[in-house]
């Protein structure tokens, strides 16, 4: 009588932490890739490559880059990865002007809206950090944004400069360090590797 007692008991108990376990899986997450090290991108799209292979879909929207790179040609391995750059090359020589403040912005009403749609499962605001670190965002804007994300879409935020306010706000945040790079060596960045 204990011992049925007992299974019923448990299956009962299993029951509601499945449900609970299944709620936290369904759920997006916010995450930060920051730091001086090499691998923010690259780490956000090796996340890209494993959601399109669950059969999900992706929106990458990149900040501050305009320049060709490898992940544009993901579109035509996978139906569901949506690509678009927000800026016209790296500015760092140069301060960023009017354009570059425009380009961002209209990329952050379009980042919001693939984070509010549904119709993703992750959407990556690639250089989002460093856009807001150069003036071309502020930060209270991509918090709105992050704050009327559905809440089943995953959301990836990259760069170097991650502002605390979106680390307090993050729900994983990752830190790159370098430790050693073949940069300090005189190695360019090289295709299919950096870009």
């Amino acid at each position: 009588m204990w011992t049925n007692c007992y299974q019923k008991l448990y299956k009962e108990n299993r029951a509601v932490l499945f449900k609970e376990r299944t709620e936290e899986m369904d759920k997006g997450y916010i995450q930060i890739n920051t730091g001086k090290g090499k691998g923010k991108t690259t780490a956000a799209l090796g996340t890209c490559i494993r959601t399109l292979i669950a059969g999900k879909k992706v929106f990458f929207g990149q900040f501050i880059k305009g320049q060709e790179t490898a992940e544009l040609k993901l579109p035509d391995y996978f139906s569901g990865f949506h690509i678009e750059q927000f800026g016209e090359g790296c500015f760092i020589f140069r301060e960023p002007d009017e354009n570059d403040i425009e380009l961002a912005n209209n990329g952050l009403l379009k980042c919001g809206e693939a984070l509010g749609s549904g119709d993703y499962d992750l959407v990556v605001m690639d250089e989002v950090n460093p856009a807001i670190h150069y003036g071309l965002l502020k930060t209270e804007d991509v918090i709105k944004v992050l704050q009327n994300k559905n809440e089943k879409t995953e959301a990836i935020l990259t760069g170097r400069y991650a502002p605390p306010e979106l680390i307090e706000l993050a729900d994983l945040v990752t830190e790159m360090r370098k430790i050693k790079h073949y940069y300090d060596n005189g190695v360019a960045a090289r295709k299919g590797i950096e870009f």
